[in-house]
């Protein structure tokens, strides 16, 4: 798990200030270790850093300021293979083809063994030397080989090319501005913004798609000209005519496989998820799995225990989460295994509140308590932390999915909303309801952010103006049953949203979150069984819970979902403090005179229900985001 950076000028050598205020930025990523690679486009040499391990300073020299064509940046954080053979950027045995790679390849001893078949020898133990050698074997055709999570970048001087990817569903970011000085990629926007081709502009396109979904969908960001490499693809830049092709890699099968039963299925996912959790348990350094307290994760916790006997677990305690604690505690009584509870105060959220919101790179809507896990686990002693994240997705966990078959019903009525003429709150809200055409519109509203009539009458008509509110472009197949919503649910939910915010939030503190749940087998099994084994409309996670039914105590089984954030709601209503910091920041969003004052005002005077504050929220994380991406605040 590392940082990675760099850049290709297409008509200039530049400088390296570039390429060092780039990794610098992302430092947090990665402590342990730096690394730097130059090239002219023909020949390239490895450098060191000033937080360089002494050893790689003894075998590169350290980067002072020089000038080149190509530049690669590295933060390392050690997972696997701690010595200095791990170190990045690593080059093949010519010194022709280099790789940064973040993340981890779980399936990388499989490939190893594979590769030794094929006459080729290792010189250390790990995953980015696999994939190397993997590149120089099957070439692009790799990618689909990797069960991991990865964004990963090639320079291939032999055949003068550049190639970023990115695994699956997205689980590590990779972000990328291409104009017509060059091409600039990195594991974070802050970083694109560090290089001199970069400047900072607003996206209003992704702005706008945040406050409908929580999260600007991808490839958009909430800059103008930095982009999102897509999950599942690949992007490779010809060096001799800056020639740039995307391709896919993978994509998700909405095909059915209608001859499994559902005693097969659960057969088959208990043994993939324990297949899974073994693989995700490795590393050389120590492993703890987070317990919210729900199905998801406290059964990856069960299942951790026959491969770690001395797995510990942890868990984020804040307010209104007691039955969440009580119930982690028992599973972790159940299985004799160490559990440390971290209580997160008000006070706590409040010290690091601005820092916090600000190191996410777009506008935000709820508190992240994930934030407070990772620096929990960080100050025990973890530097890997198995997560329950993806099951909500993979297993129909979210309870809007629950109304889906309603929707499907009563969308046949919808041409009821032309006949609503009064304006009061129900009007529209009905208005709303029967305003969801597709499925599209369906799993947007889901997603508990602005909807489109107040996002539209939230922006001032000058910066509307620049924002095409047509969402067609992002529709996906619409198939009018579950696999519909689910394909929604992992493109968008899923990579767009939550991996991302887990991603800043783990890498803050130098934590690497893993996945067991996102495993590709996993993936593939679940995506082509039939909608009665896996969706029925009136339980989530109904096959889930089969599986967790030898597994768990049934106060576990029977809790209800609920999200794991911190209570905004809660917090504004009781705290003074974040009132008086939330309307300095109206204020200040308000002279922008990029919103309509009014509306603002109208909706911070009128803080009734948990959704009134999201949209307060929204608007008070993009002031703290364009402070911090805008006027270095």
């Amino acid at each position: 798990m590392c940082g990675i950076c760099g850049y290709y000028s297409f008509h200039k050598n530049i400088s390296s200030k570039n390429i060092t205020e780039m990794n610098q930025s992302i430092r947090h990523r990665g402590p342990d270790d730096e690394g730097f690679w130059l090239s002219d486009g023909f020949e390239g040499r490895n450098f060191s850093g000033n937080d360089s391990t002494e050893k790689i300073k003894a075998q590169f020299p350290i980067l002072q300021e020089k000038n080149s064509k190509i530049a690669l940046g590295f933060r390392r954080l050690s997972i696997l293979d701690l010595s200095e053979k791990g170190h990045q950027p690593m080059l093949a045995k010519d010194e022709k083809i280099v790789i940064t790679f973040n993340g981890e390849i779980y399936n990388f001893k499989k490939l190893r063994e594979e590769l030794k078949a094929l006459s080729y020898q290792f010189e250390s133990h790990s995953d980015t030397e696999v994939i190397l050698k993997s590149y120089i074997e099957w070439g692009t055709s790799m990618f689909a080989k990797l069960d991991g999570m990865f964004s990963i970048c090639i320079v291939d001087l032999e055949k003068q090319k550049i190639i970023l990817g990115r695994d699956r569903v997205g689980l590590k970011p990779l972000f990328y501005s291409k104009n017509e000085n060059g091409l600039i990629w990195a594991s974070e926007i802050k970083a694109l913004l560090k290089n001199e081709f970069v400047k900072p502009e607003i996206n209003w396109n992704g702005v706008y798609t945040n406050f409908l979904f929580q999260t600007a969908l991808a490839p958009e960001t909430c800059f103008q000209h930095i982009f999102s490499l897509e999950p599942g693809s690949f992007m490779s830049i010809d060096l001799r005519n800056q020639e740039i092709v995307k391709e896919k890699f993978w994509v998700l099968s909405l095909k059915t496989d209608s001859s499994i039963s559902e005693e097969e299925a659960v057969q088959k996912i208990d043994a993939l998820l324990a297949e899974s959790v073994s693989e995700q348990l490795h590393a050389d350094v120590p492993v703890a799995s987070m317990m919210s307290g729900g199905i998801d994760s406290t059964l990856i916790t069960s299942k951790s225990k026959p491969f770690k006997d001395d797995i510990n677990a942890f868990t984020i305690s804040y307010q209104f989460s007691e039955e969440e604690v009580k119930n982690a505690s028992l599973v972790a009584k159940n299985l004799n295994i160490n559990h440390h509870v971290k209580k997160v105060s008000d006070e706590e959220v409040l010290a690091q509140l601005k820092e916090n919101i600000q190191h996410f790179e777009e506008p935000y809507s709820s508190l992240e308590v994930l934030m407070n896990a990772s620096e929990y686990a960080k100050n025990l002693g973890f530097k890997v932390v198995l997560s329950g994240n993806g099951a909500d997705e993979l297993f129909a966990g979210y309870s809007h999915s629950l109304k889906l078959k309603k929707w499907l019903f009563l969308k046949n009525f919808n041409g009821i909303r032309h006949f609503i003429f009064t304006q009061g709150r129900f009007s529209k809200k009905v208005k709303n309801y029967f305003s969801q055409d597709t499925m599209f519109d369906f799993f947007r509203q889901s997603q508990v952010g602005m909807k489109p009539s107040e996002a539209k009458s939230v922006f001032k008509p000058e910066i509307f103006k620049h924002i095409n509110p047509d969402l067609k472009p992002y529709h996906l197949s619409e198939t009018k049953d579950y696999s519909g919503y689910f394909e929604y649910d992992i493109k968008y939910s899923l990579s767009s949203h939550h991996v991302f915010r887990d991603d800043l939030s783990a890498m803050k503190y130098g934590v690497e979150f893993r996945y067991p749940y996102l495993s590709n087998k996993l993936i593939d099994f679940i995506s082509v069984l039939p909608e009665n084994l896996r969706y029925n409309g009136f339980q989530n996670k109904p096959l889930l819970r089969k599986v967790a039914e030898k597994y768990l105590p049934e106060e576990v089984l029977n809790m209800p979902k609920k999200g794991f954030s911190f209570p905004l709601y809660y917090f504004i209503k009781s705290e003074e403090r974040v009132r008086d910091f939330i309307k300095e920041n109206l204020e200040s969003l308000k002279k922008r005179n990029f919103f309509n004052a009014d509306i603002i005002d109208e909706w911070w005077g009128n803080q009734n229900e948990v959704y009134a504050s999201v949209k307060i929220w929204q608007l008070v994380t993009f002031e703290l985001w364009y402070q911090k991406y805008f006027e270095n605040q």
